[in-house]
């Protein structure tokens, strides 16, 4: 039994509207009706957990989230079963990541159990909302933004004593339109995402913020996403503004930058790095340097690249570019690349059994 107050939304979207904006879902653009809600305080500590009305938030204007970026989130989904049932996928990485974003962000750490508690409480309301998917190659989901900043407001620089958390949905489908195809991406050589010290790892807004200008250089270079390098030498390869990066060898090993207080441990790289014995592969964690990837790429050694997250789940990547060179990869997604792929979505949409404990129950 939950323990979640409902407070149901009187105007919920009609049926016919929901059902019309299921059948083709973009990301992240239209929401469910309603949002999970805890409140925090150092005297009370979580408490007041309810479902309510999707909607605005109340905001005093001198919140400390809006003038000091004290705010933390994760990203996960849910998706439908053939049976009909609701699941979703490792739950518990996401709440020890969010946890470990807290303690750098001076934010209230939170129960594994409050967080799995507001997903399902939230689903339950909105179930109606989860896309149930036409076929295999239909990657539609029920995409989770959980989120907590500071809602205590006061104009001074200190730890938060008041916090919010709050779970919205939205109905979501692939993150890169047009189907799986490669993606170029954009070196970039002179803005740094984060560096050594700081907030790299933690999952917190200001740190895609710092990502956004990288972002605008690289679309006028004809590319989808950007990859940084290490700030200090600008030599070794970290990870592109929203995802993490594996690169593929010809001796069948997957390699990928080691995660480090500069790369946010992402639970589908996590993920792949467990299944890739499935596959073949062995994985491999090692510092990669930018001329590592160029050089061995033209040897016929580095085969396959691709980009991975919870949102893209697994992007193949067609080519690196920079100012002073690009690193080909192909027009077509590599094999190594599609099969992890089919292997991780298999195993979330329920048509290929699950390691114990990585598919969790919603409803």
């Amino acid at each position: 039994m939950s323990n979640f107050e409902v407070n149901k939304n009187p105007q919920p979207r009609p049926a016919e509207i929901r059902d019309l904006l299921l059948q083709k879902p973009a990301f992240g653009v239209e929401f469910t009706d309603h949002m999970a809600h805890i409140r925090y305080t150092d005297e009370q500590g979580w408490h007041g957990r309810e479902v309510v009305p999707f909607g605005p938030i109340p905001l005093n204007p001198a919140a400390a989230v809006l003038h000091y970026a004290q705010e933390i989130f994760e990203g996960l989904k849910a998706y439908k079963h053939a049976d009909g049932t609701i699941w979703t996928f490792r739950p518990d990485r996401n709440a020890a990541r969010m946890n470990k974003s807290a303690v750098r962000m001076a934010l209230p750490e939170m129960s594994e159990e409050d967080f799995v508690e507001s997903l399902k409480a939230l689903v339950a309301q909105d179930k109606d909302w989860v896309p149930m998917p036409k076929d295999e190659s239909d990657e539609v989901s029920l995409y989770l933004r959980p989120f907590t900043f500071s809602a205590e407001y006061f104009l001074g620089l200190r730890p938060t004593e008041q916090a919010d958390y709050y779970v919205i949905a939205s109905p979501s489908g692939a993150y890169f339109s047009g189907g799986v195809k490669p993606v170029d991406i954009w070196l970039s050589n002179e803005l740094k995402r984060t560096g050594s010290g700081g907030t790299g790892f933690a999952k917190t807004g200001g740190n895609y913020a710092a990502s956004t200008r990288a972002m605008i250089e690289a679309k006028e270079q004809g590319c989808a996403q950007v990859m940084f390098t290490d700030a200090a030498e600008s030599k070794y390869l970290e990870e592109l503004g929203g995802m993490n990066l594996m690169l593929v060898t010809s001796d069948d090993k997957l390699v990928t930058p080691p995660v480090s207080d500069t790369i946010l441990d992402g639970v589908t790289r996590r993920s792949l790095l467990d299944l890739a014995p499935r596959l073949g592969l062995t994985p491999e964690e090692r510092l990669i340097t930018v001329d590592e990837w160029r050089e061995r790429a033209a040897a016929g050694e580095i085969v396959e690249a691709f980009a991975c997250g919870t949102a893209a789940v697994i992007t193949p990547i067609g080519a690196l570019k920079s100012t002073d060179f690009t690193v080909e990869m192909g027009s077509e997604p590599g094999e190594k690349t599609m099969a992890l792929r089919k292997t991780l979505l298999d195993i979330q949409y329920g048509r290929a059994e699950a390691p114990e404990g990585w598919m969790v129950q919603l409803a």
